[in-house]
């Protein structure tokens, strides 16, 4: 398993420091100054910042006018152009313009955590190695292991190359897990109901969801889907957070599936399916239950937890862990989250239920998310 360039840990803000080429940001609001913060700790000027076309209307961030991917060419040249993209995408019209651009500039998406602080640097890489081979040992397929060195070398580099080359399918990730046996079902962090229609299409026995969304506003629109259906499928909603244990905390109630507690502010927060170009406003903050899986389900059975709360992975399976141990239901844990979660949730679940074999399979995306750690019973 070899991470970085050349058998050498690779580090993309050590190369941006060293680099005399022009830095501009591809992208403006939240990702674009999670992308700033890290340029200033190590000391990287950034000259400019670009949006798509369809997006310059004369607005300015940061003190600098937006110019529009011409204007940056015009000015600095493309040879001299080092580009840093700052917002998240699996749109393919977006992607190719993406791609377009990496065919004239060198192109980076920097990884910065969607919640948290650690950047996943070489010196990260250095003080966590053990612990990210150890997670590696467990994944039971040669794919597994080679999306696990593929995505570490792009959280280190920035390459996209490591995205493109590690893709899966929605299908693949689905036969993984036999949802086509699928007959009761968790979904935790259930958003407007998307998940759940996405698991129908692989799931023709499915009678039966519980599921948990914290956010008011994708509550409604959960419910909304939920008196909808006309067949016989059952939908249990509760309007609350996945964690380890009972409580209320404050949750930011932003809309979108990004609804996360609100020290947990999502650094791309909005970006989802589209293009972040707009400084976000804040979203409100309100009081929000959160309760454990095995309270909810009193001890009933399920055959699938599908796991996506924003950073809280882990307490979710740790309420979880009646509910795993006693009925091994496959799982799928988001693992891009934070930049331990990678290493850390592998580890967990084997350490819950050793008779897990592990897959991980990343969908379609940039930067690097929809990763997607996958455990099923041997």
């Amino acid at each position: 398993m070899n991470f970085g360039d050349s058998g050498d840990f690779a580090d993309l803000w050590k190369y941006l420091k060293s680099s005399k080429k022009h830095k501009v940001l591809y992208g403006m609001g939240n990702g674009a100054d999670k992308v700033l913060a890290v340029c200033k700790d190590y000391g990287i000027e950034i000259d400019d910042f670009f949006a798509s076309d369809d997006f310059v209307r004369g607005h300015s961030f940061h003190g600098k006018r937006v110019l529009s991917y011409s204007e940056i060419i015009e000015k600095y040249e493309a040879s001299n152009t080092i580009v840093l993209l700052c917002f998240a995408t699996r749109l393919d019209s977006v992607l190719s313009n993406i791609y377009k651009i990496a065919s004239e500039c060198e192109l980076y998406a920097p990884d910065v955590p969607v919640y948290g602080n650690e950047i996943f640097n070489a010196e990260y890489l250095s003080s966590h190695i053990e612990q990210i081979k150890a997670a590696a040992r467990l994944f039971s397929d040669e794919k597994s292991k080679s999306t696990y060195t593929d995505i570490i070398n792009y959280k280190l580099s920035g390459k996209t190359e490591y995205l493109i080359s590690c893709e899966s399918t929605e299908n693949e990730t689905f036969s993984l897990l036999g949802a086509d046996k699928f007959i009761r079902t968790a979904d935790l962090g259930a958003y407007n109901g998307d998940s759940i229609r996405q698991l129908l299409k692989y799931s023709p026995n499915l009678s039966h969801v519980t599921a948990l969304e914290p956010d008011r506003r994708n509550f409604r629109k959960l419910c909304e889907y939920r008196d909808s259906k006309t067949d016989s499928i059952i939908i249990d909603a509760y309007n609350c957070g996945a964690w380890s244990e009972k409580n209320d905390f404050t949750f930011e109630q932003s809309g979108n599936r990004n609804a996360s507690f609100a020290s947990n502010i999502s650094y791309f927060q909005s970006s989802v399916n589209r293009e972040n170009h707009n400084q976000p406003k804040h979203a409100k903050q309100a009081k929000t239950e959160v309760n454990t899986l095995d309270n909810i389900l009193g001890g009933e059975r399920v055959d699938y937890i599908k796991y996506d709360v924003e950073g809280s992975e882990k307490e979710a399976l740790e309420g979880s862990l009646n509910t795993i141990k006693k009925y091994s239901p496959a799982l799928l844990v988001s693992a891009y989250h934070r930049s331990c979660d990678i290493f850390t949730l592998p580890t967990y679940v084997h350490q819950i239920n050793p008779d897990y074999s592990m897959y991980l399979r990343k969908l379609r995306y940039i930067p690097a998310w929809d990763i997607n750690l996958l455990a099923v019973k041997q």
